[in-house]
Parts: C-alpha cells; sequence; structure tokens
C-alpha cells in the first residue's frame, strides 16, 4: 500500500510537471509549522534556479494546478516560495480505510527480503544473567521483530560463551571438590549419571570461586587451563561434565529470558564454531592471507585511508591457543554455509566495536563473506544509575537481572495495590506484564549507542513517555470498546468532524512511514517516538469528545472506528518492542 506522504508527493510531482517544471521538485514533507499547515513543499525555490523565475510566481502556479483535486482542503503559495497544505479530510478518511482493511496497517517491505543472522543475548553460560546482559537481549529481540514485520526471515541466535576458560574453571573445582566423581576416573568406561552433579545454585557459586582461586593460585590456574584443553579436545569425562553444564544452565537462560519476552531461534554458542576453525585457518594460510608475527597468526587488516590505528586481527597466539576473533569468524563460515544470510548483525556492548572492526574485515579480505552479504555491529551503551556511573546493587555489586525484575514487578504491584481497583491476585499478574514494559521502554526509548539513567520511579510512571503510559492509553481504549455494547471490529473510518479526531488521524497515517524509518535504521526508539506521540494524540482526542455520551449514532460509530483502529496500531507497536498490554490496570 503506498503511503500517505508518497501519495501526496506523486499529486505535487504531478502538478509541477502539468505546470511545465521537473516533477523531482513535488516532494512533499510533513509541515515543521503545524500551526500554519499539515504539509509543504519547498519545490519552487529549486525549479526556480532553472527557470530563472521568481519561486512565488512557480508556486502559484502549482497551487492553481493543485485546487480542485480533491486530495487538499486548502493549498497555498506562500513567499518567498513554499506551498503549504492541508489534508482533505474525507481524503484522509479514505487513506485510513485502505489501511484498516490491509494487513499491518499498510505497512510493506520496500525492500526485497532478506536472511539475517541477529547475533543478541551472548550470556556465558554457568553464570547468572546481570544487568549488562539487558540491553542486548532487549535491542536484539525487538529488532528482529521489526525485521520480521517487514517480511525480512531472521535466524534469532543466542551465541553462547560455553568452550572457554570459564568451562576449565569450573571442572577444575569439581575435581577438588569431588575427586571421586567417575568423570575424573580415567578408566572408567561406562555410561556416567543422566543427573548433573550439581545445582544451577552451585553452579553459579563455583564459578566466581574457581575464578577467584586461580587469580591467587597459580597451582589451580595451570589444572583449569588443562581442564579447559582437555575439554576442547574432547576426553570423555570432561566432556561429559560440559553437557551436564550446558543442560543446566540453558534451563536456567531460558527461564529467565523468558520472563523478559525474549527467545531465541537457535542456541549455538562458541563450542559449535570449533569444528570450523582447523579447516578455516588451513584455507587462510594456502590464500597466504594468514602471516606470523612474533609467533602468533594474524591476518593484517589496516586499510588505506584509516583514520585510527585498526591492529591485525589475532587467531592464533604465539602458544598454539585460539581466541575470540577466531571463534566469532568460524562462526561466520559456519553462519555462511547453514543460512547463505544477506545480513549478520551483531549486538554487543560498544566497547566491542574495534573487534568486530577487525573481525569483519578479516571475513572480507579472505572471501569467507561476498561482497553483496552486510556485516553490522551495533554496539550499545551503559545502563547507568543516577549517579551516572554503571548501574549497581545498594552494596556496590552487579545486580541480577532476576533481582531487577523482581524489583521493577514489586514496586508497580504496590502502585496497583493503592490505587485499589484490582484483587490482589490479578494485581500480581497485571504487574508482571506492566514491569516488562517499564523496564523494555525504559531502554528501547533511547538510542542504542547512548548510555541512559536507570529510574525506575519515571520509567514505572503511567503518566509521560513511558511503557506504563502506552499500556494505560490502550487498556483505556479497551474500556471504551467493551462500554460502547455494541459490534466494533468492522466499522468504517469517516472523514474527522473536528481537529483532534483529524490529528488522530494524521498520526495514524504516519505509522508505515515511521516504521520503514525504524526498519531502516535498526532502531526500536523510532518506534518507541512514534507510539508515544500516538498515545499522545488518543489521549487529546479522547479528552476533547464526547465518545460514549455521542448523541449522534454515525458520529459516535466514526469515533469507534477510529480508537478501534488506533488501539491496532498501538498494539502493533508495542509488539514490536517486545511487549503486550493487560485488560485492566
Amino acid at each position: 500500500m503506498e503511503k500517505l506522504i508518497d501519495k501526496l508527493s506523486s499529486a505535487v510531482s504531478a502538478a509541477f510537471s502539468a505546470a511545465g517544471y521537473a516533477p523531482g521538485c513535488g516532494k512533499v514533507t510533513v509541515s515543521n509549522r503545524p500551526d500554519l499547515c499539515e504539509f509543504q513543499c519547498n519545490g519552487a525555490m529549486p525549479a526556480a534556479k532553472s527557470a530563472h523565475k521568481a519561486p512565488i510566481l512557480i508556486a502559484n502556479e502549482v497551487v492553481a494546478q493543485l485546487k480542485g483535486s480533491g486530495l487538499f482542503s486548502s493549498c497555498e503559495a506562500v513567499a518567498p516560495g513554499f506551498i503549504n497544505l492541508r489534508l482533505s479530510e474525507a481524503a484522509l478518511a479514505e487513506h485510513l480505510e485502505q489501511m484498516r482493511l490491509s494487513d499491518r496497517l499498510g505497512v510493506t517491505g520496500e525492500h526485497k527480503a532478506r536472511t539475517v543472522v541477529l547475533d543478541y543475548g551472548g550470556p556465558n553460560v554457568a553464570k547468572p544473567l546481570h544487568i549488562g546482559h539487558l540491553r542486548s537481549a532487549i535491542i536484539g529481540e525487538s529488532i528482529k521483530r521489526i525485521y520480521r514485520y517487514f517480511g525480512d526471515t531472521v535466524i534469532g541466535d543466542i551465541h553462547l560463551g560455553d568452550w572457554g576458560l570459564q568451562m576449565g574453571l569450573i571442572i577444575a573445582e569439581l575435581r577438588e571438590r569431588q575427586p571421586d566423581l567417575p568423570y575424573f576416573d580415567d578408566a572408567f568406561t561406562g555410561e556416567y549419571p543422566e543427573e548433573a552433579p550439581f545445582t544451577i545454585s552451585e553452579l553459579e557459586e563455583i564459578y566466581p570461586t574457581a575464578s577467584a582461586k586461580s587469580k591467587t593460585d597459580e597451582a589451580f590456574a595451570k589444572k583449569a587451563h588443562e581442564a579447559t584443553y582437555y575439554l576442547q579436545n574432547h576426553k570423555r569425562g570432561y566432556y561429559a561434565l560440559w553437557q551436564h553444564i550446558m543442560r543446566v544452565s540453558v534451563a536456567d537462560l531460558k527461564r529467565n529470558y523468558e520472563n523478559l519476552n525474549v527467545s531465541f531461534d537457535i542456541w549455538k554458542g562458541e563450542s559449535d564454531a570449533e569444528a570450523y576453525i582447523p579447516p578455516m585457518l588451513e584455507k587462510l594460510e594456502v590464500q597466504g592471507i594468514l602471516q606470523e608475527s612474533e609467533g602468533a597468526k594474524v591476518i593484517p587488516v589496516a586499510e588505506e585511508g584509516d583514520k585510527k590505528e585498526i591492529p591485525p586481527c589475532i587467531l592464533v597466539k604465539s602458544d598454539g591457543a585460539t581466541l575470540y576473533a577466531t571463534t566469532d569468524l568460524a562462526t561466520i563460515v559456519q553462519r555462511m554455509e547453514d543460512y547463505h544470510p544477506d545480513k549478520i548483525l551483531y549486538l554487543t556492548d560498544k566497547r566491542q566495536s574495534l573487534h568486530f572492526e577487525q573481525v569483519f574485515r578479516a571475513a572480507r579480505k579472505s572471501g569467507i563473506v561476498p561482497a553483496e552479504t552486510e556485516l553490522q555491529h551495533i554496539g550499545f551503551g551503559t545502563m547507568n544509575g543516577k549517579d551516572g556511573k554503571p548501574f549497581k546493587t545498594r552494596s556496590g555489586g552487579v545486580m541480577r537481572l532476576e533481582t531487577l525484575i523482581a524489583d521493577i514487578t514489586s514496586y508497580v504491584e504496590q502502585k496497583i495495590l493503592e490505587n485499589q481497583t484490582l484483587s490482589p491476585e490479578e494485581a500480581a499478574q497485571t504487574a508482571k506484564i506492566i514491569a516488562v514494559a517499564a523496564l523494555k521502554y525504559g531502554d528501547l526509548s533511547n538510542l542504542a549507542t547512548k548510555d541512559y539513567i536507570f529510574d525506575l520511579e519515571r520509567f514505572s510512571a503511567f503518566e509521560g513517555n513511558t511503557g506504563p503510559y502506552l499500556l494505560y492509553t490502550i487498556v483505556r481504549i479497551k474500556s471504551i470498546l467493551n462500554r460502547y455494547g455494541a459490534p466494533w471490529e468492522n466499522l468504517p473510518l469517516r472523514a474527522a468532524d473536528n481537529e483532534s479526531a483529524k490529528q488522530l488521524q494524521l498520526a495514524l497515517a504516519d505509522m508505515p512511514e515511521q516504521l520503514a524509518m525504524a526498519y531502516r535504521d535498526s532502531a526500536p526508539n523510532a518506534v518507541c517516538a512514534y507510539a508515544y506521540a500516538l498515545a499522545g494524540a488518543v489521549n487529546k482526542f479522547y479528552h476533547e469528545t464526547h465518545i460514549l455520551t455521542e448523541a449522534d449514532e454515525e458520529k459516535q460509530r466514526a469515533y469507534i472506528a477510529l480508537i478501534a483502529l488506533a488501539k491496532r496500531a498501538l498494539e502493533e507497536c508495542i509488539d514490536l518492542l517486545g511487549f503486550s498490554a493487560p485488560d485492566r490496570m
């Protein structure tokens, strides 16, 4: 379906052409002076240069062509050559009716559908999720939904940290604590137990204990490195322990991500790249791309014109060990073979920007990724406390993600109970929904690359630019529709009969354009900005219009049709952001 702004540009371009000027001058934009007009065209100025004519004369000629078209209720040429436009109420209603009858409210893909591998999440197994994992999960989930909304096939990969030294540390610590386990008996040939010799709580204590010990105990650190080596060479008992660690950890990770309404299509990790590393390195050697530098093997990736130093991408250290870059490059090999993606997008902390620049250049230089496949890294900022420093617990530690969610849920539940509108049971369930909205919107409404301040009170407020405000607006519409008392699902849109109704219709008509910007820029914050503006238009219309008490039934049906469409638009927006609305608040 053609977007409203494109429809208007086509009409004005045709008017320029009919007046004898280049149709390219007819681009229409939303007015930056809404007090004067709704849309504007500034094309008379560039047209005047080639026509050697005053812009105001050209603008008047174009306006003359537009009058009588039925698309605009008013067209005016204003010095020095602006064309101010107001859209006809009938034309606007007709456009909205087409949106209502279309899939996804007229939002259509503007480009050929792509296959995208989206790498987000990235937690290390055997460690609890903390607030440092929040942004990748929230932003990645929203981008995945936005891409799919525009027709892309998206493979969301959590890319677990599951094959490094932390595994060796856990195994070494387990061996000291429970040396009699069959996993450490080289002579054992039977079947290992199905149950893990630890719980998730024990596992989460084992890792930090082992990590701290390795920093002061050289002998233990050596044992951990040896255990890592044996694991990566698939020593039978160690590999069986690793499988236990994976099962216990992944089950806990899934539970925590589900609480955030975040899901992944595949649960691959660094371990899945291991098989691709030897043949990849061999191929790079044959190509002559892999060079030796001080005993290490590297790919030089600096390019002429670099404004800063880009160090070589190190794939094999002088002691023969591989690094994150090796695993990441091998993972790209695997993804190209398995999915043939048009794009691979990574969501991580912005401090990893140089790492991905090196890996991407190595992938291009080696031919692992063809020129037509896009590689992108979105580096996000940190979530800070009110002091401007990275968010911490009151004791100064890193807060667990489930603790943060529980704190927000408890805070929201208390506010709901104070209003005394819901039973304790319903308040508890509703609080969970609102808490996720508060947390996600509080994050996503910011530009991903920027740091932001986490403010529990502001994020949870039912007024202002917050997730709960959007939910409250949707719940308000649901209440009106329920009280209407007649079928409302298929009521057609009608021409607006007051200014707030028209402004709400214009806001709805802007949805395809705003979501297209979010898709183009991989920017959930654009969805937030649009949803907030739409909610504002809904509430202004509600306060200025007597909907349920309107005596004229035709007018009332038109009002109900309008807010029903607004509800649908808002619900689609919050779904793209990764949360939903309750029935009551």
